[in-house]
C-alpha cells in the first residue's frame, strides 16, 4: 500500500467526474480538488491540456502517475484505497467479474449509446465492439437482476460508476428507466457520499456560473 495516497482531482461539476468525486468521498480519500469551470472554457486552456488532451474530465495525479479515462480512474482509486473495501482484491473470485463491468462501460455501454443517440446506421456484429445495442444492454439488466448491486451482493467501485451512469443516461432517456434500473440508482443515489457530492457540485456550479456571468 502506498505510504502517500493523497491525490490531485481534476473535476467539473454535472459532469462524469461527479462519480469519481462520490468515489473519493466514499473511499475516505486525502485528495486535492482541482476545479475546472468548463462554462468558462478552462478545460481547453493549455494548462489542463497538458494533463489531458482530451479536455475530458475526471483525471488524477498520484505522485508522478497520471490518470485519465473514468474507468482507469476508478480502478486506480479502489485499489489505492484498497481497505475501504470497494475492490475486491486480487485473489477475491469477485475480481474478475468486477474488472469485466468497470471494462464493459467504457467498451460496450457508452460505445452503443453514442452510436444510438446520433442515429448511426448499425454496424455489423463481426466487426461492432459491442455487437448490438440490445444485446448489450440485456447483457447489462441481467446482471442487475442478480442482487441489489452489479457483483450481487457486494457494494464495489463498480456501482458507484453505473449508478452515476445510469443516473444522466435516463435523465436524458437514452435508456429506459425501468422499475429494476429507478431501483438501482435509487440505492446508490441514497447512499451519504452521493448526497453530499450532489450538494457540494450544486455549490461549484453555482459558483461556476456566477464567474462567467461576472466576466459578461
Amino acid at each position: 500500500m502506498a505510504s502517500n495516497r493523497r491525490v490531485t482531482f481534476f473535476h467539473s461539476p454535472n459532469t462524469r467526474s461527479s462519480g469519481a468525486r462520490i468515489l473519493l468521498e466514499e473511499l475516505g480519500a486525502d485528495y486535492e480538488l482541482h476545479a475546472l469551470n468548463m462554462k468558462a472554457g478552462e478545460q481547453r486552456q493549455a494548462a489542463y491540456l497538458a494533463i489531458n488532451p482530451m479536455g475530458k474530465v475526471p483525471a488524477i495525479k498520484h505522485g508522478d502517475a497520471l490518470i485519465t479515462e473514468q474507468p482507469a480512474v476508478f480502478l486506480y482509486l479502489a485499489d489505492l484505497y484498497q481497505d475501504a473495501g470497494l475492490a475486491p482484491a486480487l485473489d477475491d473470485p469477485l475480481r474478475g467479474p468486477y474488472l469485466r463491468w468497470m471494462v464493459y462501460y467504457g467498451s460496450c455501454f457508452e460505445p452503443a449509446l453514442i452510436d444510438r443517440a446520433q442515429k448511426h446506421a448499425p454496424t455489423p456484429p463481426s466487426t461492432c465492439p459491442y455487437g448490438d445495442f440490445d444485446a448489450m444492454w440485456k447483457t447489462l439488466t441481467d446482471q442487475l437482476e442478480k442482487g441489489p448491486y452489479i457483483l450481487g451482493e457486494k457494494f464495489s467501485a463498480a456501482d458507484i460508476l453505473w449508478g452515476t451512469a445510469l443516473t444522466w443516461t435516463t435523465a436524458f432517456k437514452l435508456v429506459p428507466l425501468t422499475p429494476l434500473i429507478q431501483a438501482y440508482i435509487g440505492r446508490i443515489n441514497a447512499r451519504p457520499a452521493a448526497k453530499r457530492v450532489a450538494a457540494l457540485d450544486a455549490e461549484l456550479a453555482a459558483l461556476h456560473a456566477s464567474q462567467v456571468a461576472a466576466k459578461e
